[in-house]
């Protein structure tokens, strides 16, 4: 369990993608932009916001350093009234390393090596060549935790599938899945956001977007 930190961290996972549609492997890669269905979930994401939090509400906005994470903020900080250019990003906040598989279509890495997802928790089963494994990521998402623990006011974190469910599992303090080395949150669709506070969780709006997918 991670120590206390102050204020509530509400933390989104972005909306449908080009590479998405396609059934191309995202992970890292610095931007594949939002279809239209991506962005009518940023304004979902965006409206529930508004509704729970009100205008101008006090957060600091954050975000991975990746282009569809940060158009989806924009999206959202319209609906807050708040200033896209005051946010954060982070490198630690990104998804997945996919190493030689970024780029490739699910369809052929299947023809090439086989099943690489265990649909039962909707996670890659091994790292590509010059990826990154679960622990890696939990290493990293403590690192930004422990360096945000402090800031004043609440935070709105926008990421992806994977990386989100590391960070969400960290903070909840879920166990390590022992195959996967780190302890990984439930699956949530595109274009969803949890609330996470004193280490609990409830999940505030939930997007329409892909499932156990990578994004």
């Amino acid at each position: 369990m991670q120590a206390k930190r102050k204020g509530r961290d509400f933390i989104a996972r972005h909306g449908e993608t080009v590479f998405n549609i396609a059934r191309r492997m995202q992970g890292d890669h610095p931007h594949t932009p939002l279809t239209r269905a991506g962005f009518a979930q940023a304004e979902a994401m965006g409206i529930a916001l508004r509704e729970l939090l009100g205008p101008r509400p006090k957060l600091t906005l954050w975000s991975s350093s990746a282009g569809r994470a940060l158009q989806t903020l924009a999206i959202i900080a319209e609906h807050l009234d708040l200033d896209w250019h005051q946010a954060r990003t982070d490198d630690r906040l990104v998804e997945i390393g996919m190493g030689t598989w970024s780029g490739r279509y699910y369809a052929e890495l299947q023809d090439e090596v086989g099943t690489f997802l265990d649909t039962e928790h909707g996670l890659y089963t091994r790292p590509p060549e010059g990826g990154e494994w679960y622990d890696a990521i939990a290493a990293r998402v403590s690192s930004w935790l422990a360096d945000t623990g402090e800031d004043e006011g609440d935070r709105l974190v926008i990421m992806h599938g994977m990386s989100s469910r590391v960070l969400r599992g960290v903070m909840t303090g879920a166990d390590a899945l022992p195959q996967f080395g780190a302890p990984v949150a439930p699956d949530l669709p595109q274009g969803s956001i949890v609330m996470i506070e004193g280490g609990e969780e409830t999940v505030v709006h939930t997007g329409t977007g892909r499932g156990a997918a990578p994004a």
